[in-house]
């Protein structure tokens, strides 16, 4: 049996957790999956789940937005805008338990995935422990400093920053197999990361200045225009290095597949953030947790993303109460 895993694309977590299911669902007692395809999924305008997106035997989502089809057999997510509809919520509270699961306030959904596998059905990956580990570590932002996570010395911010990079058919799949059973450093250097890592290094270190150039600061919150600097993408810890009294971000970015406003919460600051991120991304058809969201939009419409930005930069410097 052939088992889909839709993933979310390009991000640490994503991966991380399809990487984990695929072991979970292929040692389940009786388990008939002999192969696992998984496929990344992004979110921005249109349906993420097109007709034909679930065509395995067996079919999952993780860490990415709830789907009501009845061609889905396993869900797991941790965002709190999980549900776009009303009635996507209501699906899931009718099917939860069984192999639908959501917990918005677990740091990462691989961690999520790990304990529910290991409370609901006695299931332990002891080698997979550092993987889980570290996407607590990248998808809650809780690095002990900015200056660990602008160095990208660790083998698992080297893969993040592949990751977040990586635009090859087929490379995010290739990383799924290799986390499932490989520790970090061992994949770290695969010649298919470690080389096209190189001159991201380089592009990233390079960049610190620009994004130094392209940000300014609204009282305690620091937007950032990377478009109008040239710069498709950045590391966003860079900001709260570079600024460390910024309480909020506010990014605006652009590539040929979107425009995006991103938006984030210093991990560092104190007084610690007063506002809920993801309500404040879903407003604009956009979505996240209460500490980190962004909001897509089709790239055409860079000018749209560039006003919502300005508005979520007034918004996050009125007083607000964090949930």
């Amino acid at each position: 049996m052939r088992l889909t895993i839709l993933h979310h694309a390009n991000c640490f977590d994503g991966c991380a957790s399809a990487a984990f299911l695929g072991r979970f669902l292929r040692a389940r007692p009786g388990s008939r999956v002999d192969a696992v395809e998984a496929r990344p999924v992004q979110h921005g305008h249109g349906d993420p789940f097109p007709d034909g997106a679930f065509d395995g035997d067996v079919n999952a989502v993780v860490d990415f937005r709830y789907s009501p089809s009845p061609r889905l057999d396993w869900w797991f997510d941790h965002h709190q805008s999980a549900f776009p509809l009303p009635e996507d919520r209501a699906h899931f509270e009718a099917h939860a338990g069984g192999q639908r699961f959501w917990d918005p306030a677990a740091p990462s959904c691989t961690g999520f995935l790990a304990r529910v596998a290991r409370e609901r059905f006695g299931f332990e990956a002891p080698d997979l422990a550092e993987l889980v580990r570290w996407a607590d570590v990248i998808d809650a932002a809780s690095f002990p400093s900015a200056e660990v996570a602008v160095k990208l010395e660790e083998p698992a911010l080297r893969i993040m920053t592949w990751l977040e990079a990586t635009r090859e058919p087929g490379s995010q799949a290739r990383l799924v197999e290799a986390l499932a059973s490989r520790p970090l450093a061992e994949v770290a250097r695969e010649p298919w990361i470690a080389g096209p890592l190189a001159p991201l290094l380089e592009r990233h270190f390079r960049s610190i200045e620009g994004v130094r150039a392209a940000t300014w600061l609204e009282g305690d919150v620091a937007f950032v225009d990377l478009a109008r600097a040239g710069i498709e993408a950045g590391n966003k810890f860079i900001v709260y290095w570079l600024f460390p009294q910024a309480r909020y971000t506010v990014v605006v970015s652009h590539d040929p597949k979107r425009a995006k406003v991103s938006v984030g919460s210093n991990p560092w600051a104190r007084p610690e953030r007063a506002h809920n991120i993801a309500r404040i991304c879903e407003r604009y058809g956009g979505g996240g947790h209460p500490v980190v969201g962004a909001v897509s939009l089709d790239p055409s419409r860079l000018e749209e993303a560039r006003r919502i930005a300005a508005e979520i930069v007034a918004e996050l410097r009125t007083p607000g109460v964090a949930a």
